[in-house]
């Protein structure tokens, strides 16, 4: 007789089902966007390409001499936002992003892209060097910080969300139907703008580690 073998991967709550959804449907329409790309660009090229740009140009203002390096990760970070939070728009489907689990798990990749990057780009002793200067009873301040803004990164963005949704709800629940448009485009304006914060943030933590290197390259060449 052959034997079944099951692999328990735990429950798929509504917060896994709706990222692996957004997911799904960014990875699509990446590859569908780039597929037949032309000298002439129709209206849906010049709406990604615009993006595209707006999002280095962007970049390139905080970090000029490695945009190109962490632009497709700030990139990730802003599309995949941007939709997780209008996806509580949309009828019976709850944005991701009011799920603590969600924005740790990001707060937790932008830690790890901060010591990613500044690895990479200056090698792990300089990089490590950093983190005892200019006195080496710094160190644990410096740990301290790292670990507080990753929990500040994680519960602002779910605690902007969360209070949105809440508000959403009770505002529904008093007015009734009479006030729906007013609300929708206040979820809009705050999805977008807690995207692009969060983005900016992970952008400006990058950039802090890596450009403190450059700058005391700098200063030693001098």
């Amino acid at each position: 007789m052959s034997e079944t073998v099951q692999f328990a991967i735990g429950p798929v709550t509504g917060t896994v089902f709706t990222t692996w959804g957004i997911m799904l449907v960014l990875l699509v329409g990446s590859w569908l966007s780039t597929r037949r790309l032309s000298l002439v660009p129709g209206r849906w090229q010049t709406a990604v390409e615009g993006v595209v740009v707006t999002i280095e140009e962007a970049i390139t203002e905080v970090m000029p001499a490695h945009a190109a390096r962490v632009l497709p990760l700030i990139a990730t970070f802003w599309i995949f936002i941007v939709v997780a939070n209008l996806v509580g728009l949309v009828p019976g489907l709850r944005g991701p992003t009011d799920d603590l689990s969600l924005t740790a798990a990001l707060a937790i990749v932008v830690f790890l892209s901060v010591h990613y990057f500044g690895i990479r780009i200056h090698g792990l002793p300089e990089y490590l060097h950093h983190y005892i200067e200019p006195n080496p009873l710094l160190l644990p301040f410096h740990v301290v910080s790292e670990i507080s803004r990753t929990v500040a990164l994680a519960v602002r963005l779910f605690g902007n969300m969360f209070s949105l949704e809440l508000a959403a709800v009770l505002v529904l629940l008093v007015g009734g139907l009479l006030v729906p448009v007013p609300l929708l485009l206040l979820h809009v304006v705050e999805a977008l703008v807690q995207a692009y914060i969060f983005g900016m943030l992970a952008l400006v933590y990058i950039a802090g580690g890596v450009q403190s290197l450059d700058r005391g390259d700098d200063a030693q060449q001098e």
